[in-house]
């Protein structure tokens, strides 16, 4: 008997089981074209305790009690095919995980629905990639408590580790875990855009070529910046393409893609009134790549600045875009960790915001020194209302400042765009000014709309009868 299924063998799925599978656990596999499970035998059937299932009734006869049921499969109507599909062979007290990036609010309802059929679940992000899934990758399980603890001993071996802690923890109820996800992959959008803007700032400020960017990015992997993403930017741009010779980076088509978490982060944060700058902006500028035929013609017919710029870069622009990178970064993290805050409280589900930054150490893409930091300020203070006013990363900006502006300035006389870059440092200069013009945006909707406002003299809310008499009358 199997103690756990996969059902989905795709490269995660596929992975995933193979991760189970060497840490000592029988797991059943299955897919609804069955030829993948055949393939899957043949080619890792040898890696451990596998057993294919080619029905679902074959499945769950294979399983222990109560049954276990991994299902890796894409995110939206094929989560609930795969759950129509399994649910009536299973029973009262049965376990199904959603390991996709399903959106939370679809959790939610999976959730609720299985419950009323007695079968629990479990909302689980999965971060890590193809290789995370397989080496060992961050998880984040929400949903049913007492389920969780059924997989429990599963989910923390197969997980990354971090100084011997695994890097899986229970996240909250209902969506919780993949609402965590969304919000880490958002995170991840915001980072990814900054290196890129760092790449072409220094490519068209400095004409620096993708290898000497490769080195740069290398050296600057063993600081602060220390991270998985830095390493394989490093790594991307040392790639040469076979076919010509190039690097493999100036032969790909500038179009990024999505896959819809990091605009879901965005959705979700314009919903609760939290500003995640960085990750919209990130994602506005994967849907502005998309428009490559527009750029094209506009890159043709709309003016830029004159000369491109015509003062020299200065040679220490390297270590201000290094800076910048830095504190864009900080930015973008209190940004998502604020977000994760305010959902928690919205939604009743005491997220642990260090725990979640201690399981983001190991095996998830946005995996880097700095989340320590974040880890060891959240079992220093506990209740942080926002990560820049934590003195380490109060100083960390205090002492990149200058050169944050810098860049920016640089970037803006040569009409290099850095809409990350630009919107982090909007945003810290936003949020550490006592007064913002917010009051005349109060006044002009009060003159068209008479939507009120309130005084800084004495409480209560007043309109002005600004086209009429002119005079202040109090609305209570």
């Amino acid at each position: 008997m199997s103690v756990i299924a996969v059902v989905g063998l795709a490269t995660m799925g596929m992975n995933l089981a193979r991760n189970l599978a060497r840490n000592g656990f029988g797991v059943s596999i299955y897919n609804r074209t069955t030829s993948r499970v055949d393939d899957f035998m043949k080619q890792y059937g040898a890696e451990g305790a596998f057993t294919p299932a080619h029905t679902p009734q074959d499945l769950v006869a294979q399983l222990d009690k109560p049954r276990r049921i991994l299902m890796m499969v894409k995110a939206g109507p094929p989560v609930d095919e795969t759950i129509d599909h399994l649910a009536p062979h299973l029973e009262a007290g049965d376990i199904l995980i959603d390991g996709g990036n399903s959106y939370f609010l679809d959790t939610v309802r999976r959730g609720k629905a299985l419950e009323a059929r007695g079968l629990r679940f479990i909302g689980t992000g999965v971060s890590g990639g193809e290789e995370g899934a397989l080496l060992g990758p961050s998880i984040m399980p929400g949903g049913d408590r007492d389920a969780y603890q059924q997989v429990e001993p599963m989910l923390t071996m197969i997980s990354a580790h971090v100084d011997g802690d695994p890097c899986c923890t229970y996240i909250g109820p209902g969506g919780a875990g993949h609402y965590v996800k969304m919000v880490h992959n958002g995170i991840e959008y915001a980072d990814i855009q900054l290196i890129a803007e760092a790449y072409d700032l220094l490519t068209h400020a400095l004409n620096l070529g993708a290898e000497d960017l490769s080195r740069i990015f290398s050296e600057w992997n063993k600081g602060d910046l220390e991270s998985y993403l830095i390493q394989i930017t490093s790594e991307v741009l040392a790639k040469r393409d076979r076919a010509t010779g190039r690097p493999l980076v100036d032969v790909i088509v500038d179009e990024a893609e999505q896959k819809g978490t990091g605009k879901w982060a965005s959705q979700s944060a314009l919903d609760l009134g939290i500003p995640v700058t960085a990750i919209t902006e990130a994602v506005f500028a994967r849907s502005l790549s998309a428009l490559k035929a527009d750029r094209q013609l506009a890159a043709r017919t709309l003016i830029g600045p004159n000369g491109g710029g015509k003062a020299p870069a200065p040679a220490s622009l390297v270590d201000d875009v290094r800076s910048a990178l830095y504190a864009s970064k900080i930015v973008a993290y209190a940004q998502g960790f604020e977000e994760m805050q305010a959902a928690s409280n919205e939604n009743g589900w005491d997220l642990q915001l260090g725990a979640i930054a201690r399981i983001w150490r190991g095996g998830c893409i946005i995996r880097a020194r700095f989340l320590n930091r974040i880890t060891d300020a959240y079992a220093a203070e506990g209740g942080i209302k926002n990560l820049l006013l934590v003195p380490y990363f109060r100083d960390a900006i205090a002492s990149t400042q200058d050169a944050w502006r810098r860049v920016i300035g640089v970037a803006v006389e040569r009409g290099i765009p850095v809409p990350a870059f630009s919107s982090s440092l909007a945003y810290y200069d936003a949020y550490r000014r006592e007064r913002l013009p917010a009051n005349l945006v109060q006044g002009l909707r009060d003159y068209f709309g008479a939507h009120t406002y309130r005084r800084i003299d004495r409480a209560g809310s007043f309109h002005t009868r600004w086209a009429q008499d002119g005079e202040e009358v109090p609305v209570r």
